[in-house]
């Protein structure tokens, strides 16, 4: 998401990249950039002559700081103002102290409004708030019995009375259950409607009134730019909200969403919904967002999902394991999967501070090589994962999992190679040193270990398979990467 608005903000830097200090000349053609970057990204014209004249006010009125240049000083400011405009912190979620806490969804047909109340529940779920969904939208063909199912995927009860009662019925019927049932939080999830009409919002409005919801979210899809704070702001005069959701924020947004909707409807966004997947939802946090559209990464996220996964007991005994060199084909494994647990890798990678400008073909071919490597190991014996010398010397076990992956041997043979490498680098490593390490797979591009873990890296301080060196081909012996400027240097 927003890679077309980075790329654009970079072509900003540049124009003061290399000059003394800023100057009224050399920050205009800067401001332009931005100017255009936030057009194109469809931000709201209103908000993009604010963001540029607080940005052009500040870098000429900067002071000039000792050791920072021109470029990385501007890039401060951008950063200052994205989060200033985002809403500067994150809002919670309504909580009562004497349950249950009432939330009510809006929103348009097609915005992912009943998908966002199951990714809501379960988001509640992992905080230890109990859950009731009631499903009111008796218009939509199969609308209740998409909840009632998301509902047994996330284990959430569901409420519901058909589709021959009145909305509003069931919302105050299904209230009354929550009471009953003692559960911390019911999420009430209305109809939809093609556009904005005076029955959806008559019966919004009704429901409302009966209910009495301590947050009323409107769920917004983030791919309709600027209309969705439009949007936002006609739902708040109408209805009264208290905040949004945008929907697919991982598709091809180009944000103007995510950049508008607090400046235009005065609501915050309370949450983004990040992938199709019922977990993918998160907080959202303007300070995050906007590290992640500078390409800075975001490496609090990355720890939280990590924390998500993580099982403490579980990364002590890694670190033994990594310390006696007796890391396994299991142990690997079982980091592989937890990864993909974590979300995409092009979505992690982009976490990770100077990893958001990899092209989309080296994250494909690291998918890739994740997915080979899984097949060779899953082809070996259970002896054969717990020790993975025996394949080191033996030929013929190389060639059955060789034809049980589908893959060359000298592929196997390569990858128990580096293997057994990498678990006497990791050795090292656990023992103080920091040797160069060799990647699994050899994806070009990409750095060694991921932060967010127990042992230095994604795999307990290997980096992930198809991981090698510090960047382009491959580090070579010797080399150290080269740092990059930005505002992470400040």
């Amino acid at each position: 998401m927003f890679d077309a608005l980075a790329d654009r903000l970079e072509d900003a830097w540049k124009k003061v990249r290399g000059q003394d200090k800023i100057s009224a000349s050399n920050v205009q053609e800067a401001i332009k950039e931005v100017r255009r970057a936030l057009l194109e990204a469809d931000v709201n014209l209103q908000v993009v002559k604010g963001f540029v004249a607080e940005v052009e006010r500040q870098a000429l009125g900067a002071e000039v700081i000792s050791g920072v240049n021109p470029g990385q000083q501007f890039i401060k400011i951008v950063y200052d103002e994205l989060v200033k405009v985002m809403g500067e912190s994150n809002v919670p979620l309504a909580h009562k102290d004497k349950p249950p806490t009432a939330i009510l969804m809006a929103g348009l047909q097609g915005a992912g409004k009943t998908t966002a109340t199951a990714k809501l529940a379960l988001y509640l779920r992992k905080q230890n708030r109990s859950c009731l969904m009631v499903a009111t939208d008796v218009y939509r063909p199969a609308a209740i019995d998409q909840l009632i199912t998301l509902g047994k995927q996330i284990d959430v009860p569901v409420f519901e009375l058909g589709t021959g009662t009145n909305p509003v019925e069931i919302a105050r019927q299904g209230l009354e259950k929550a009471i009953e049932m003692g559960v911390d939080t019911v999420i009430i999830d209305t109809a939809g409607r093609l556009q904005i009409d005076k029955d959806m919002m008559a019966e919004l409005a009704q429901i409302k009134s009966v209910v009495k919801p301590d947050d009323t979210l409107l769920v917004v899809d983030a791919m309709t730019g600027q209309e969705a704070a439009n949007l936002t702001h006609t739902f708040h005069q109408q209805i009264g909200i208290t905040g949004a959701i945008l929907t697919k924020l991982d598709g091809d947004t180009r944000g103007g969403a995510a950049l508008s909707v607090r400046q235009i409807s005065g609501q915050p966004i309370k949450f983004v919904g990040v992938g199709e997947k019922v977990e993918a939802l998160e907080p959202f946090y303007p300070d995050r967002l906007a590290s992640r559209i500078l390409n800075m990464g975001d490496v609090v996220t990355l720890v939280e999902k990590a924390q998500e996964q993580l099982d403490l007991a579980d990364v002590e005994k890694m670190q033994n394991k990594i310390l006696q060199a007796q890391f396994d084909f299991n142990d690997f494994i079982k980091q592989m999967r937890l990864l993909k647990n974590m979300g995409s890798l092009g979505g992690i990678l982009k976490l990770i501070p100077g990893m958001g400008k990899l092209n989309t073909a080296d994250i494909e071919k690291g998918e890739t090589e994740l997915k080979r490597t899984e097949a060779m190991i899953n082809s070996m014996t259970l002896e054969e994962r717990s020790n993975p010398d025996l394949l080191a010397k033996s030929p013929s076990r190389r060639r059955r999992i060789a034809r049980g992956s589908g893959h060359d041997e000298s592929e196997v043979t390569k990858l128990i190679s580096n293997f057994t490498r990498m678990r006497s680098m990791m050795q090292q490593m656990g023992q103080g040193r920091m040797p160069g390490m060799p990647g699994i797979g050899g994806m070009p591009g990409m750095a060694g270990g991921m932060p967010g873990m127990g042992g230095g890296g994604m795999f307990g301080g290997s980096p992930p398979p198809g991981f090698r060196g510090y960047g382009g081909q491959g580090a070579k012996k010797g080399k150290k990467p080269k740092k990059k400027k930005g505002f992470g240097n400040l």
